[in-house]
């Protein structure tokens, strides 16, 4: 057989461990892993570098369609570069912030519309759950191939706009949990108590607080756990499976990793932001690190990584929630868009962070970024190295810092918090379905092969 892509030479690693060894692709397959496997159209000289499953990133924000209020968020375009330049291969859509927000028949096919021919990267879907899609529209998205489902106990959306997205009450969240348990899916949720946390920010505001330090004071770590609880015991209710998203404190995470010995199907993820960043540098960076929940102090963060370590937390995410500049460009932290452009720098800070500054596993490493968000959500070709899988490789150059400039980004606005930070690790070459989607040597292949997968 002459294969259509040989990876020679490089540090691969496998779900039972990391070797040197080759990895042959057929027709967007891996087919052969192993020694002297033959001939191929392309090869792949990947030596001295890490050969990863590519990022399967479960948390990405994609604002198209914009339906006239966010139109120069983040399109499908500059979003799924960024992913090919980051070293993600494949990424869970939110259901919002586009308008209309994915919640039924209708707004799906217009998410899917709206990517046609566009897509750099693979992409499942996540619908919503909301108080107003409750007659029927769970059933029609599943219909229509969403991997999983996501809720808000946090308040969102904009109620001045027609078809945005809405936080679920406590009936629509056990009456939503009921309709999803039936489908099998997961339903993942955004789990903050939505009255303490808008009165305490409400109060800080009109007492005069701007800080971020201040924003944080109003989101304390009670107002995670109690709606985390919350949550399990609906879930215990229904039967329905379940998934924490970004989980700043590991406090929540405990409550997880309880209800998981009681027999509960939860799981929880944390951010690569609140691996990185600590409250007491917030305000030197500016809002454009706001976000929420809001990023803890090194203590929590210690305690995460702990998770990420030794298990509890099942994968990392960039909960890439980008907006423009001006809503984040003001004085005032409580008046700044909640949202951090992070999709591009998952796999280099996480490898410098976790693999090169505290002894992460690589087979840790391929687990929390690409295997148990792959298993969680249902994408059965993605996440591992393995032969009958999708190939997706993202290639990493260990001790290799630079430091990230604005220019550097793919994002439609060049905002992040990682901008002139120095990272020790970098992405080299990001592979989809074997065709090569991002190198450094020749940026990235503007060729659109992405596909939504549905399921």
């Amino acid at each position: 057989m002459t294969f259509d892509l040989l990876i020679k030479n490089g540090l691969v690693i496998l779900t039972s461990g990391e070797v040197k060894t080759d990895v042959a692709v057929k027709d967007g397959k891996i087919v052969a892993i192993g020694s002297r496997l033959g001939e191929a159209k392309e090869e792949i000289d990947a030596t001295g570098l890490i050969v990863s499953p590519g990022m399967v990133d479960a948390h990405v924000h994609i604002t198209d369609p914009g339906g006239g209020y966010r139109d120069l968020w983040e399109g499908y375009v500059t979003g799924t570069k960024a992913c090919a330049k980051g070293g993600v291969t494949s990424f869970m859509e939110m259901p919002l912030n586009q308008v209309p927000a994915t919640v039924d028949k209708e707004s799906l096919e217009i998410k899917y519309d709206a990517g046609k021919g566009k897509l750099l990267s693979d992409v499942g879907s996540f619908g919503g759950l909301v108080p107003y899609n409750l007659e029927g529209g769970i059933q029609e998205l599943d219909d229509g191939g969403v991997a999983a489902y996501k809720c808000f106990m946090a308040t969102c959306g904009d109620r001045t706009i027609d078809g945005d997205f809405m936080n679920v009450d406590d009936y629509s969240l056990y009456e939503g949990m009921k309709q999803v348990a039936k489908t099998g899916k997961v339903l993942a949720i955004h789990a903050e108590n939505a009255a303490i946390t808008d009165k305490l920010g409400d109060i800080a505001y009109k007492n005069g607080e701007t800080t971020l330090a201040a924003y944080v004071a109003t989101r304390p770590v009670f107002t995670e756990v109690e709606p985390i609880r919350r949550a399990i015991l609906f879930a215990k209710e229904t039967g329905c499976r379940i998934h924490i998203c970004h989980i700043a404190c590991p406090e929540g995470v405990e409550e997880v990793v309880k209800a998981q010995a009681e027999g509960v199907d939860v799981t929880c993820e944390t951010c690569t932001h609140y691996l990185y960043f600590t409250t007491d540098e917030l305000d030197a960076i500016g809002p454009v690190v706001k976000c929420s929940p809001p990023i803890r102090d090194k203590k929590a963060q210690d305690g995460l990584w702990e998770y990420v370590a030794n298990g509890g937390l099942s994968f990392v995410t960039s909960d890439h929630s980008p907006c423009t500049p001006d809503l984040k460009d003001k004085e005032n932290a409580f008046e700044a868009w909640g949202g951090i452009s992070g999709v591009q720098n998952n796999v280099d800070v996480l490898f410098d962070e976790g693999v090169q500054k505290r002894d992460l596993p690589l087979t840790t490493f391929a687990n929390i970024i690409a295997t148990n968000p792959a298993k969680r959500f249902g994408l059965d070709e993605k996440g591992e190295i393995a032969i009958g899988k999708d190939a997706d490789f993202v290639l990493i150059k260990p001790n290799a810092p630079y430091t990230l400039k604005a220019e550097d980004l793919e994002y439609r606005n060049k905002i992040s918090p990682y901008i002139g930070r120095t990272i020790g690790a970098q992405v080299d070459t990001t592979i989809l379905r074997g065709h090569t989607i991002y190198s450094q040597k020749n940026g990235v292949n503007d060729e659109a092969i992405g596909v939504f997968i549905k399921k």
